[in-house]
């Protein structure tokens, strides 16, 4: 019994053993020399076997493989399927499926497949192909197909065996051709995917495909219009299907707000969504990349069969060793080649001399085959001698390369007499000629392979590169964080006597709503004691009694500096310090104090663009200090992480603190945004760019009633788009030029002025108060034209001239008149220059669009009898607008010209 178990044990470690290593060679990984899976060897063998030009039924030729795999039709026909759809090595005709859409092929009754012609000319060679016997020994297969291009890294492939898998990109066919020729060049080489479905690649992290390599596939996502996204490509390894359900199901999970999803993909992919009134296009493009499939990873892993054994190799140095591996194939075929010439040559050079010296008549009177044989050979040699044989004294003789052999006699016995009679000699010298300068090029290719592998590579790309562009394209992606640009769902509520935060507080009547949050947030809470925790969002949720501030954790936001002042309960000392909270870890207990009994916080802030303040410390009326209340500025302060100290403010006890003034940001200015289709500013990166904001920096709002408004960029107002004519930073030295029709004279006046009013969020108007007054355009370019066009007089024709108003006004106060516009009639004035250039940015430039939000365009003049009609500010950018823009970004900074 003993001896049974253990005899089981070592079959069962033998036969695991060799299962573990034909599913290694024989299924899951490619080998190096052909880039093939053996499956796909086989089906390609057969396929050769039955080439005759036609196409081919596919389950005829899932019948021919099956002789030389010992598997199922169905994953024969998965395979072949999977060959067909990479458009490289296989001619379909039938309905194949479509990778795209995820549409599986029609049955293999239905559907036909033959070689390519870049399969016959690459793939196939059986002079120089090693063979092995068939699973049952009634046929040869190939041991590897001789290609002599790297197909594996053309196609990619993935496979998962016992304990091991792999997954290499496919790559570009023009990029591994010239790569190819950049190595028998002794270039460095570098190489990224393309994948068929086109899309989006980031290959910072792709390493080669190495193990602990990373890509990241975005979807072509278009912004059609302002309630409409279009996607275009999808990432490799996902399908409309697929994609459209993972937006359908963030949608129901309040993710991202979409009103419908619609599919129109036929020969290209179209997916439209679409997107209800006041959704940010710009914002729900980034939600889509952080919770659907339009955004994926995928992890490569370069494992091959090399030499019998399962090796992990980067993708350039696999493309080497195709390399090397095509230029000995291309040697060996060269050789082969060189073989048949010189046999050729040296059956023609003794066809010629045996017939042109009548040497087949001495044989008549021969008896018996060996004299026949000997005659022939005596009377050739009396015109040949062989290579290195010494030569007579003017000798005259052919040399033959080799030594006449017994099948070189017996071959000429077989000439009839019918080839005898008809023989040219000129033609026959003129073949032999054609043998002896192919030979030559030949031996010029071997002694020059390098040269020759070149212009090998080159040919393919010239023959077969034709519509094979690169279809992904490369880029550097910003990660989208979820918390970031998830929708603000639900409301933060705080419970400050109780100690409970969540967004299901709402009929708590202690709770008082903090801010907007959404189900992916994280919340921040401070405790009087000077402990922390950070949780994630829920309804409700305990973080302590006496808690002082409560919000929205970022873990990302390097801006968010707390302000704070506390007293030490051991020592009596107070404390102030200034701090970020970075690397946390969820729901642990932080200690912002030096945690000693009867420590309490005394000033706490939290200051969202890192602003500094300077606050009043009242001390106690026991304090001995004889100046009991002072200044203290937090901006002599550095800031620091949550677990520092902090600097010594006072030695006495404290009895109040109260802020006295906010000083700038000490992390410089902080980048706004405007997305025009909210209405709303932001700081990440959505809609157009209009500079960066210190404390004290505050925008400028022009309205089409002709008045205007200084507010600060605070990320909770709302812009009514539709009364709004400019919208920019306010700089010191900004001028507003505008030109109005004034209702009682019925004239047009210009007036220039700057910003002189310092009261925030009041209204101005600048223009005449008149019923029938209007503004017509208004611009802080330093330098605006417009062009009008009018009648000077009564009988006069209209004209258009053109009007630099900062040379036909000086700057004056915003209540002045302005210059009249004296013409008979105006019937119409456009705006020429825009805003002037861009803000200069820093971090976010590459999102940056026109500082300008508005402008004005063409606005027709009003009749002498009728009021100015309603100024038409361009809210939405045309199409005209976004060819100018992507001109202007791919112009050089050198040649830019302002407006």
């Amino acid at each position: 019994m003993i001896h049974d178990v253990a005899t089981v044990n070592g079959m069962y470690q033998n036969w695991f053993l060799d299962y573990a290593s034909y599913v290694i060679l024989e299924r899951a990984v490619p080998a190096i020399e052909d880039g093939l899976k053996p499956v796909q060897r086989r089906i390609l063998h057969a396929m050769k076997e039955m080439d005759d030009g036609r196409f081919n039924k596919v389950a005829n030729v899932i019948g021919q493989t099956m002789q030389y795999h010992p598997h199922g039709d169905a994953s024969i026909g998965d395979a072949m399927v999977n060959l067909g759809q990479k458009d490289l090595l296989i001619e379909t005709q039938g309905n194949w499926g479509d990778i795209r859409t995820g549409d599986g092929a029609a049955a293999p009754r239905y559907i036909e497949a033959r070689l390519s012609k870049f399969a016959l000319d690459v793939v196939f060679n059986p002079d120089i192909t090693e063979w092995q016997m068939s699973y049952d020994g009634r046929k040869r297969e190939p041991t590897t197909l001789p290609v002599k291009f790297p197909l594996l890294l053309a196609q990619g492939v993935e496979g998962i065996a016992v304990g091991l898998s792999t997954k290499i990109m496919p790559h570009n066919f023009r990029e591994l051709c010239k790569a190819s020729i950049d190595v028998l060049r002794g270039r460095e080489i570098q190489l990224f995917p393309d994948f068929p479905t086109g899309g989006l690649c980031d290959v910072t992290n792709y390493n080669g495909g190495l193990r602990g390599a990373k890509i990241r596939l975005r979807a072509t996502i278009e912004k059609a219009d302002k309630t409409m996204l279009v996607i275009r490509d999808i990432p490799y390894g996902t399908t409309t299907t697929a994609l459209m359900e993972s937006i359908v199901k963030a949608s129901e999970a309040n993710k991202i707000k979409i009103k419908k999803v619609v599919d129109n993909t036929a020969a290209e992919v179209e997916i439209q969504v679409h997107l209800p009134a006041g959704v940010s296009p710009d914002l729900t493009m980034d939600a889509l990349y952080a919770f659907t499939d339009c955004e994926v990873s995928i992890s490569p892993n370069t494992c091959v069969i090399i030499e019998d054994k399962p090796r992990f190799v980067g993708v350039e140095d696999m493309l080497k060793l195709s390399t090397q591996k095509t230029v000995r194939l291309l040697e060996r075929e060269l050789e082969i080649r060189q073989n048949e010439l010189q046999e050729k040559w040296h059956s023609a050079s003794l066809e010629k001399i045996f017939i042109e010296n009548r040497i087949y008549r001495k044989i008549e009177e021969c008896e018996t085959w060996e004299d026949i044989l000997q005659t022939i050979d005596a009377g050739l040699r009396k015109f040949v001698r062989i290579e290195g044989e010494k030569p007579k004294a003017n000798d005259l003789r052919i040399v033959l390369r080799r030594a006449i052999t017994e099948d070189d006699l017996t071959r000429l016995t077989e000439i009839r007499i019918k080839r005898i009679s008809k023989f040219d000699g000129f033609k026959a010298e003129e073949y032999i000629q054609r043998l002896e300068t192919e030979l030559a090029e030949v031996a010029d290719h071997l002694a020059n392979l390098t040269r020759y592998a070149i212009n090998y590579f080159e040919g393919l790309l010239k023959k077969y590169g034709a519509g094979r562009e690169r279809k992904t394209q490369l880029r550097t992606f910003d990660v989208v964080t979820a918390q970031k640009v998830a929708v603000a769902n639900q409301k933060l509520y705080v419970n400050y006597a109780d100690g409970f935060v969540g967004y299901g507080l709402k009929k708590d009547e202690k709770a008082v709503e903090v801010t907007s949050c959404s189900d992916l947030d994280d919340i921040i809470a401070i405790r009087r004691d000077g402990t922390f925790t950070v949780s994630k969002i829920a309804e409700k949720t305990f973080v302590g009694k006496d808690i002082l501030h409560v919000g929205v954790y970022n873990k990302n936001d390097d801006r968010l500096v707390y302000n704070m002042v506390y007293l030490d309960g051991a020592s009596g000392i107070s404390f102030a310090k200034r701090f970020l909270v970075t690397g946390i870890t969820r729901d642990k207990v932080y200690d912002l104090t030096k945690g000693t009994k009867g420590t309490k916080t005394l000033y706490l802030t939290a200051n969202p663009n890192s602003e500094s303040e300077v606050v009043s410390i009242q001390l106690s009326d026991k304090a001995p200090a004889r100046v009991k209340q002072f200044d203290f500025d937090f901006a002599e302060l550095a800031i620091k992480g949550k677990g520092s100290m902090g600097n010594i403010v006072t030695k006495q006890p404290i009895k109040k603190i109260q802020r006295k003034s906010v000083g700038d940001s000490t992390l410089g200015g902080r980048e706004v945004f405007f997305d025009s289709v909210v209405g709303r500013l932001n700081h990440a990166g959505h809609g157009r760019y209009l500079g960066a904001f210190d404390t004290e920096d505050t925008l400028l709002r022009v309205y089409k009633d002709g008045s205007y408004e200084v507010v600060p960029p605070e990320l909770s107002l709302q812009f009514d788009m539709g009364n709004m004519v400019l919208l920019r930073k306010l700089e010191p030295d900004t001028v507003l030029s505008a030109v109005y029709y004034e209702g009682e004279s019925k004239t047009h006046y210009v007036k220039r002025f700057s910003i002189e009013t310092a009261t925030l969020k009041k209204r101005f108007t600048f223009i005449s108060e008149t019923t029938g007054s209007k503004l017509l355009t208004a611009t802080a370019h330093p330098e605006p034209q417009v062009e009008i066009k009018l009648q000077r007089d009564k009988k006069a024709d209209k004209e258009t001239e053109k009007l630099l108003l900062h040379e036909f006004i000086d700057v004056k106060g915003w209540k002045a008149m302005g210059n009249k516009l004296n013409y008979f009639k105006i019937h119409a004035l456009t705006l020429l220059t825009d805003e002037g250039p861009e803000p200069e940015r820093k971090a976010a430039k590459k999102k940056a669009g026109p500082a300008t939000i508005l402008r004005s365009t063409t606005t027709a003049a009003p009749e002498a009898e009728e009021p100015l009609p309603e100024h038409t500010g361009d809210v939405d950018i045309s199409a005209a607008d976004v060819a100018q823009a992507q001109a202007v970004l791919k112009t050089p900074k050198s040649q830019l010209k302002l407006f």
